[in-house]
Order: C-alpha cells, then sequence, then structure tokens
C-alpha cells in the first residue's frame, strides 16, 4: 500500500527532521521524495509504502506533529487504476521561456488537457533576463503522450500554439 504526504511549514520549521523518522519508525519505505523552497516557506512531498497497518501507523502520528509543530500536512492514498491509464503513455519532456505573462502556464496546461494528455511534473519559475530588463517565464513539464495520439502533429500544432502565444518551446522524447 502507498501513501503521498503533502507537507508545508515556514523556512524554520524542520519538519522534514521530524517526518522521516516517522516513516522509518513505522517501517515504511521512502519510494519517492521532494523538497522545495517557495518564499517565505518549505514545501515537501512524499510517496512511501508500507503494510496498511503501517500506513495507518504513520497516518495517525502525522496527524499529531501537525499540531505540535504548526504545518499543514495532507495524505492521500493514491489509486492504483490511475497506473494501468498510463502505463503505455510516452513520456516527453516540455520546456518553455516566455516573457512572464499570468496566464502562460495556464494556457499551456489547457493545451495538454484539451489533447488528454496528462502532466506528470511542472516546475517553473520567473526571473529578470540580464539584457533586456523584464521579467521572463521558464517553465519544464513533463507529461505522458497517449499512445493513439500521432506525434508528429502534436508536436506542430504545439509549435504553432507556442508561436501565436510568442513562447520558445521544445518538445522531446524524456531519455530514460
Amino acid at each position: 500500500m502507498q501513501l503521498v504526504i503533502s507537507v508545508l511549514g515556514t523556512n524554520s520549521t524542520d519538519f522534514i527532521g521530524e517526518i522521516l523518522p516517522i516513516v522509518r519508525d513505522c517501517n515504511c519505505n521512502i519510494l519517492e521524495i521532494r523538497s522545495s523552497q517557495l518564499s517565505q516557506s518549505n514545501a515537501a512531498y512524499l510517496l512511501i509504502q508500507g503494510n496498511w497497518n503501517q500506513i495507518a501507523k504513520v497516518e495517525s502520528t502525522l496527524e499529531y506533529v501537525q499540531k505540535r509543530i504548526d504545518i499543514k500536512i495532507q495524505t492521500l492514498r493514491p489509486d492504483h487504476k490511475d497506473k494501468e491509464r498510463t502505463k503505455d503513455c510516452i513520456p516527453y519532456s516540455l520546456e518553455t521561456l516566455s516573457l512572464d505573462k499570468n496566464s502562460v502556464v495556464e494556457s499551456i496546461t489547457a493545451f495538454l488537457y484539451d489533447r488528454e494528455i496528462m502532466i506528470e511534473e511542472i516546475v517553473g519559475s520567473s526571473y529578470q533576463a540580464p539584457y533586456i530588463q523584464s521579467a521572463v517565464f521558464s517553465t519544464k513539464f513533463i507529461v505522458l503522450v497517449p499512445p493513439q495520439l500521432p506525434l508528429l502533429s502534436l508536436r506542430e500544432e504545439f509549435l504553432d500554439f507556442c508561436d501565436q502565444l510568442n513562447i520558445d518551446a521544445i518538445l522531446e522524447p524524456v531519455k530514460r
């Protein structure tokens, strides 16, 4: 059985140091972990595995820790039906660069979801471009393209879409 754990706290809170021993003490294994700093907050995402009793023990212990050190914790037991839906999909990396506009990420995600392309990961950030003195927004997506979608026409359609919005983009297969 698996459990997804999402944690949000302030920079002053060492919640990772609190959560990792709980996972170990409940005899669960960490399958995946990600952590990042967002402004004055820290966020962490964990995927753990154990039997139902071990997972239940982690969940109840996390409730106590959440109250004790004033952090936000959400847990979710993933549905294995989604795994079946994505098993034949082709992973692609999609990178974009554009002037920082509010709707860039929204437009790209809408394009992908309209074609039933699942988004596995998004990383994006805004920064000041060195020579043009304008804010630039950069994104990197990992997407799962369904096998029935023609890749050549998808690539062409996506690049036309990006040209209309003045977005530089690269769409290429993930080398795993």
